[in-house]
């Protein structure tokens, strides 16, 4: 995979990496320390390296602050640096509601009900579906190109991305003299900071801005063979060029606007600065930045969007470029470094797994990949783990406090018509981005969803009142920037109510793994609304089978050819009943004095239609036994076991014949989808203990079909929920908590004997450390609030204890209490 114009040379043996799931909590501290490649061990422990430059986007590097964010190819000659601003969306506030919807609701309902669901599905279609009848893609932020002159060649060449440190490293030599390229992006001072040095020789670059365009994906070609948008034959430029000139001394500034889409006119501005610090002559000539005679340079990266909020575009993206820029350009490289590195840290190094041995020297990473479906059990380990960090890596560089949630690409996008818009699918993917937030040590990470969904709301009240004349909110399977709520796409993937009432999973689920009562005072409206909108809308069985949803779909699953329409599907019952209770509980909590809605949610929820088991003794995907007619009996979809993870509803211990019921169907399915779907299967089998058959899938998740070279997820194309969704599958493997109980390696398979796993939360507000040997648990510490009272379950052993007055606790391998 090496770009045409490299000659990256060998990695050296004497330099190769160690890598392994090291517990970075133990690493030494290095603030502002230079980075060798020759070190071994410790910070090098959890790397991802490489011995060619990248040419595929899908083999470039990304790094983040959760607002901007850039992918680094590691190129000699021509760095690239392809940049994204995650509020870069096309379009503007709109309002996409169908005025006919709410007259033609009934009547749809009544056609379903009578079992005419070609006439439904046309109705919906017409008169329901949203208008325009899709949302608004996110955007790319363009390219920054660093063209180096007097490099022949490269020698000794390596790239890596350090996630200890959060930076990409690119070192080789050329002509005599040693290079190296670092790339961070920083939280504290809200830039990307590249810090270039020659040893031994001088620094002699331009650099340019090429502007976003569209480009071809790899959604049609093999798994590594994506298109380098660079080489899209089909390529071509946005409409609007944007203005590159000069910005004082030694900068660039690049003001553009996004795109229109769908017939929604495009309302933002944008700008990109990119200014040079160093020892060299620095100038600008026309639309570059000019580097000439420099030994170290730094370039300091800032870019934003006029995105106030979904409904004010009134910002000022040139004076935010500006001011984070000349702030940062005033300190040195070492101190922006250390304090990138320290923010950093404060959070990844809360979490550190190992599973296994604790140091091998290992291939490079794009090797690793393409040979982990024959890997041997010490290895896939390792990579299970380094899997794990890299995910924890992806969350905090793509959603932090400030910036937008992850989208269907985190914050790394490439062109402006990327898949599926690369916007917020919220039937299973934007909630898959969240699911290891809290387990993972990454709570910080879920402000994003809370600002999104609280904007939603918002929307959702117009689109609850509009479309349903109902009370609350709702969103249905898709939303994007300007928090969009109506259907979109079609009858059979957008016409399904559920969308917003997933998203409070999230929400809930980052109160009971923290139990913080000023998080959950601030979303109980949420909550409440939500469930309000079901209150108002669910109707009644003919049948008697208790309350449904209708219109619904069991999300993008045909139920007979070419329809998917119904009434009640499984997972709608299942959330609706999750969303309820999660109500429930938030108003016993808080001590809600109104009564009336409390009866209303217990009185709702307790006529919900129940999980059916169906004839071939399969958990039934819709209310009716119509599983074995479905078109697709391996679809991508398994929504009807939301049920068992990411809920608990159905589990193990209290509904044994609805789990050999999922069983069933997941069998049906099979163990390979797409990426994402791929995780799901993961999860699923390790919440249900089948440790053995999880691992097998993770196999799979983790070779070159589902994983591209940089540890993407592949769908394909590139969709990053299934590293988060693999992340919590290898994550329940270890650890469980639901039903009141922490469940200790409840499906840990044999090729996982020995390992440590720390910092690693559970519901309850409970972090604990756990070391595990020959299959059994060894060493046991738990953190939480003084006097918490737990039940511990390894495998049929249970203890119930209690945090002492400090909120500890440890237990020995027999779990007990070790005083």
């Amino acid at each position: 995979m090496q770009n045409k114009d490299e000659t990256p040379g060998e990695f050296s043996p004497g330099r190769r990496l160690l890598l392994s799931a090291g517990l970075a909590a133990a690493l030494p501290g290095l603030a502002g320390a230079a980075l060798s490649t020759q070190e071994e061990g410790g910070r090098q422990r959890l790397s991802l390296w490489y011995d060619a430059p990248a040419g595929a986007w899908v083999e470039a590097l990304p790094v983040g602050n959760g607002r901007a964010g850039a992918m680094v190819f590691g190129r000699v000659r021509q760095e690239r640096l392809q940049l994204n601003e995650g509020s870069l969306f096309a379009g503007g506030p709109y309002n996409p509601n169908n005025p006919t919807a709410a007259a033609a609701l009934p009547r749809v309902r009544e056609l379903l009900a009578q079992g005419r669901y070609r006439e439904a599905t046309e109705l919906v279609s017409n008169d329901v579906i949203a208008k325009p009848a899709t949302q608004m893609p996110y955007g790319a932020a363009g390219d920054l190109l660093l063209d180096f002159q007097g490099l022949s060649g490269a020698r000794g060449y390596g790239r890596r991305l350090d996630l200890d440190t959060a930076t990409t490293i690119t070192e080789f030599s050329s002509n005599g003299a040693r290079h190296r390229r670092e790339l961070f992006a920083s939280v504290p001072d809200g830039v990307l900071v590249m810090h270039l040095t020659a040893e031994g020789g001088t620094l002699d670059f331009d650099v340019s801005y090429r502007h976003p365009r569209e480009t071809r994906y790899g959604d049609r070609l093999p798994v590594g063979a994506a298109w380098d948008y660079a080489e899209a034959p089909d390529a071509q430029p946005r409409p609007a060029t944007p203005s590159i000139g000069a910005d004082g001394s030694g900068a660039l500034l690049i003001e553009g606007r996004n795109v229109s889409a769908a017939g929604i006119a495009a309302a933002l501005r944008y700008a990109v600065r990119v200014g040079a610090v160093g020892d060299g002559r620095i100038d600008t000539e026309g639309d570059r930045l000019r580097v000439r005679g420099a030994t170290q340079v730094t370039l300091i990266i800032a870019a934003a969007t006029s995105h106030v909020n979904s409904t004010d575009v009134g910002g000022d993206p040139v004076a935010l470029v500006r001011t984070a820029c000349m702030a940062a350009a005033k300190k040195p490289h070492a101190v922006l470094r250390a304090a990138h590195v320290a923010a950093h840290r404060a959070l990844f190094s809360r979490f550190s797994l190992e599973i296994g041995s604790a140091t091998r020297a290992f291939s490079a990473t794009d090797v690793r990949i393409s040979q982990a479906e024959q890997a041997n059990d010490s290895e896939l380990a390792a990579m299970a783990a380094l899997y794990v960090q890299y995910a924890r890596y992806l969350l905090l560089s793509c959603s932090r406090a400030g910036g937008q949630a992850a989208n269907l690409q985190g914050i790394w996008n490439e062109g402006t018509n990327p898949p599926w818009g690369a916007k917020y699918t919220i039937n299973i993917n934007t909630e898959m981005n969240y699911w290891p937030a809290q387990s993972a040590n990454l709570a910080a990470c879920v402000a994003p969803v809370l600002t999104m969904v609280e904007e939603l709301a918002i929307s959702g009240a117009v689109t609850a009142r509009s479309m349903y004349g109902a009370r609350g909110w709702v969103a249905h399977h898709n939303t994007d920037l300007w928090r969009a709520s109506a259907p979109i796409d079609g009858p059979n993937w957008g016409m399904w109510p559920c969308g917003g009432a997933w998203l409070c999973q999230i929400l809930w689920d980052h109160w009971d793994y923290g139990r913080d009562l000023a998080w959950l005072r601030r979303i109980h409206p949420l909550l409440k609304g939500a469930s309000l909108f079901f209150i108002d809308t669910l109707v009644a069985d003919p049948q008697g089978r208790g309350l449904l949803t209708s219109p619904s779909i069991s999300p993008e699953n045909e139920h007979h050819p070419g329809f998917a329409l119904c009434a009640g599907p499984a997972m709608d019952r299942q959330i609706v009943r999750d969303l309820l209770g999660w109500t429930l509980a938030a108003q016993q909590t808080l001590a809600d004095p109104d009564s009336a809605f409390t009866q209303a949610l217990e009185s709702t929820r307790a006529r919900l239609a129940p999980d059916r088991i169906g004839a071939q003794g399969q958990l039934q995907e819709w209310l009716e036994d119509w599983d074995a007619a479905a078109p697709e009996p391996q679809h991508r979809h398994v929504s009807h076991l939301y049920g068992v993870y990411p809920s608990e509803q159905i589990n193990v211990r209290d509904t044994p014949a609805l789990i050999d019921a999922a069983k069933v169907t997941l069998n049906a399915r099979g163990d390979r989808s797409t990426g994402w779907a791929t995780a799901w299967r993961l999860a699923l089998w390790a919440r249900m203990g089948e440790g053995e058959r999880a691992l097998a899938i993770l196999r799979g998740l983790l070779g070159p079909e589902r994983t591209y070279p940089n540890m993407f997820d592949a769908h394909p194309p590139f969709q990053i929920d299934g590293n988060f969704g693999g992340t919590a599958g290898i994550l329940e493997m270890l650890v469980q908590s639901w039903g009141g109980e922490i469940h200790l390696l409840p499906a840990l398979p044999r090729a996982w004997p020995d390992g440590v796993v720390r910092g690693l939360r559970v519901r309850g507000g409970i972090e604990l450390d756990l070391h595990w040997k020959a299959g059994k648990p060894q060493r046991l510490a738990l953190r939480g609030t003084p006097d918490t009272n737990l039940r511990l379950r390894h495998g049929n052993h249970m203890v119930n204890a209690k945090l002492n007055s400090s909120g500890n606790l440890w237990l020995n391998g027999n779990l007990k209490i070790v005083i």
